[in-house]
């Protein structure tokens, strides 16, 4: 994977370019995370769980407790939800500049925290198809929990691995989970937009 790290006054941003993997495939695995959590970072994930699972179609709303480690030595229980776009600052859906997009809300390190109205933070991740893979962006700005440039710089060590880990896994996983039918075990949601900034809105889902 080819990327490159910047920060700017609104948080750190990771521009990347991944080949091999489908648009369709990362949209695929936003609601499958827990078949592919430990691949997607195997030093530092731990397994992966719902406490608001995602409905097929629509996982806006899912919360999930991804446990890791992250460079800087800190285990944390990490309570994450999927956000609704016109819920998020402008700031950042301004930033919305390819074809899929999930943002994502850092709630809090214990279950209470799924109840807060006050995250800690927001994480932009967009993507859309290129020649042979797909082009992206990811972005961490802090709120509730301020993020110093150094904070930035942690994150997005742990997000470059991630991202990378998917030519390696996703599109075998999301191959052998084709063949399951039922959407409760394996469920789908078209996360590409109609515009872009932030008038950017889900084409396949419920504003």
């Amino acid at each position: 994977m080819e990327h490159t790290i910047r920060q700017d006054d609104l948080g750190t941003h990771i521009d990347w370019v991944l080949p091999g993997v489908t648009a369709r495939q990362i949209d695929w695995f936003w609601s499958n995370m827990e078949k592919g959590f430990i691949l997607w970072h195997p030093e530092q994930h731990e397994p992966l769980t719902w406490p608001v699972p995602p409905a097929h179609g629509n996982p806006l709303g899912a919360v999930h407790n991804a446990p890791q480690t992250w460079d800087d030595g800190r285990r944390q229980d990490l309570y994450i939800r999927f956000e609704r776009l016109e819920d998020v600052p402008a700031a950042l859906r301004e930033r919305i500049r390819y074809a899929h997009a999930i943002i994502v809300a850092g709630l809090g390190f214990d279950l209470s925290a799924i109840e807060t109205d006050m995250p800690l933070g927001y994480r932009l991740h967009q993507w859309q198809d290129s020649a042979g893979g797909v082009v992206g962006s990811s972005t961490a700005i802090g709120l509730a929990k301020p993020e110093t440039p150094a904070d930035g710089l942690v994150w997005a060590a742990h997000a470059a691995g991630e991202i990378g880990n998917w030519a390696h896994f996703l599109p075998d996983l999301y191959r052998l989970y084709s063949v399951v039918t039922d959407p409760r075990r394996n469920p789908f949601a078209d996360l590409s937009l109609n515009g872009s900034g932030a008038a950017a809105h889900y084409r396949h889902i419920p504003a």
